[in-house]
């Protein structure tokens, strides 16, 4: 990410289309841009060894937090299996990775393995009466899993395939609810407007094989996490508030959701503050429906999860674990950890729960889904270090992985490439940097961009890596229309030109 965030980022949404320029990421300062662009984005990224995570990161007295797995690109979406096995979703890398349960109890899992591969942004998993259930960006598929071997089996069904494609908001989460439905999350695709699609920034609920589908709930800008209260059986749904109105508003959300409500995007923010573009057609702004609790302006909570296990003092239970996954239109950058909000009662509160991935304005974690184990611990994904953590209670620290191994040795990623092969690829990459005006942010000569040149790739990336980070890039750089060739063309490219 260190490197590729330096390409061309092309900012869409309320009208505005620009192509504007970053500064160094290796810089910790932020970028002021006109109409309210604040970039500010995380640097580097990789797997953080043991050492750091214990000097940096903070839990409760009485917890601790180790490494469970690493090595996932782009780790994102969670689900256990019925034999304590942990599916891993990898939307850039195409694929869901299972990782074996920890049988000898040392805290982190025996064995990691890819369990499907090929497909398009695969990010939300659920599992159902012996089927595999993941949301690609423009379908759900399903797929027999049997989960005393781990395998899956037979052909793969894709049992909805009418999602809006392309958009800010790419990806799709799934569950099924206490009433059997199989409920879908679509984000909007833009920052602020006014939906074509019925079924963008909405929650959508279809039956088991797909059929039946309609829309639950509207206004949704963004609700990536889920998930329903183990006493009440109340919905609740994170919602990351829009971009380009200040450091400080409007508050991302926690939203108890219901059959046929709206929740305000794109006319109303928080608690129905009108929204400058659309604030005004009141009749929307007021019967929207305002969130139970606010999340501090851009600090984008994305997974969530009741706390139902046994493991953690009573003090926790049946708390709502959030990831924040962490700001990047903000002078300062916020978020980055975990919290626990106590949703019963009428007056919601939160408690850090995880902190330290974010320190001074260095970054070394972006929490994303969180799931409780059959064990009772907590598991947590972070898409910037490619990890999976486990935070247990009462456990002795040696439970955590020992230091991390030592890195490999650089490599020239085109090194088993043939001449002729290159060459091909080097004139079809070289025919996408032109077509997508990458040389506007990174080549000096057009005025008020301020240069960044790009060096250095292959230190980070191979071409799988850097392909892979092409199909998912980080937001608010879209996802450019590129097949998987042209991805590996590109990325052949830039490595050969900016080693």
């Amino acid at each position: 990410m260190r490197k590729l965030g330096k390409l061309l980022l092309l900012l869409a949404g309320g009208g505005l289309l620009g192509i504007v320029g970053m500064r160094t990421l290796m810089s910790c300062t932020s970028i002021s841009l006109p109409f309210g662009f604040t970039l500010n984005f995380p640097r580097g990224g990789g797997p953080v060894a043991d050492a750091t995570l214990g000097q940096r990161i903070r839990v409760p007295s009485g917890f601790n937090i180790g490494t469970y797995a690493t090595g996932i690109d782009n780790a994102r979406w969670l689900a256990f299996t019925a034999a304590g096995d942990l599916l891993v979703s990898s939307p850039r890398a195409g694929k869901v990775f299972l990782l074996a349960r920890d049988a000898d109890k040392n805290g982190k899992a025996d064995a990691m393995r890819v369990l499907l591969d090929g497909l398009d942004r695969p990010h939300g998993l659920a599992l159902r009466d012996g089927w595999l259930y993941v949301a690609e960006t423009g379908a759900v598929l399903r797929t027999r899993f049997d989960a005393a071997s781990g395998v899956v089996s037979g052909d793969i069904e894709r049992i909805v395939t009418d999602f809006p494609a392309g958009g800010n908001h790419w990806t799709r989460t799934i569950d099924f609810g206490p009433d059997g439905g199989l409920y879908v999350s679509v984000g909007s695709s833009c920052n602020v407007c006014i939906e074509d699609d019925p079924k963008r920034a909405a929650l959508l609920r279809y039956e088991p094989d797909g059929s039946g589908g309609r829309i639950f709930a509207t206004g949704l800008r963004n609700t990536v996490g889920f998930a329903w209260h183990p006493a009440t059986g109340e919905l609740f749904g994170t919602d990351n508030g829009r971009d380009r109105l200040g450091d400080d508003f409007p508050p991302c959300e926690l939203n108890r959701i219901v059959d046929g409500g709206f929740y305000g995007w794109p006319y109303a923010n928080g608690d129905k503050a009108p929204d400058p573009n659309f604030g005004h057609h009141t009749d929307k702004v007021e019967t929207s429906l305002a969130p139970v609790f606010h999340f501090r302006a851009h600090n984008a909570p994305l997974g969530i999860a009741f706390y139902d296990g046994s493991q953690f003092p009573a003090h926790y239970r049946n708390a709502a674990f959030v990831g924040l996954h962490g700001s990047w239109n903000r002078s300062r950058k916020d978020g980055y950890k975990v919290v626990a909000v106590w949703v019963d009662g009428d007056t919601p509160r939160a408690e850090d729960f995880v902190v330290g991935f974010e320190l001074d304005e260095n970054v070394i974690g972006r929490p994303v889904d969180v799931k409780v184990g059959p064990d009772g611990a907590l598991y947590v994904t972070d898409d910037f270090a490619g990890s999976v953590y486990r935070i247990a209670y009462g456990e002795s620290a040696a439970k955590r992985l020992a230091a991390a191994p030592e890195p490999a040795i650089a490599v020239d990623p085109l090194a088993d490439i043939d001449v002729i092969a290159l060459a091909a690829a080097q004139r079809s990459g070289a025919t996408l940097w032109e077509t997508h005006q990458c040389a506007t942010c990174h080549l000096p000569g057009t005025p008020g961009i301020e240069v960044r040149p790009l060096t250095g790739l292959s230190g980070k990336f191979g071409i799988e890596s850097l392909a892979s980070y092409l199909n998912a890039p980080q937001p608010p750089m879209p996802s450019f229309e590129l097949d998987q060739i042209e991805r590996r063309e590109l990325a052949i490219y830039l490595l050969d030109r900016f080693p």
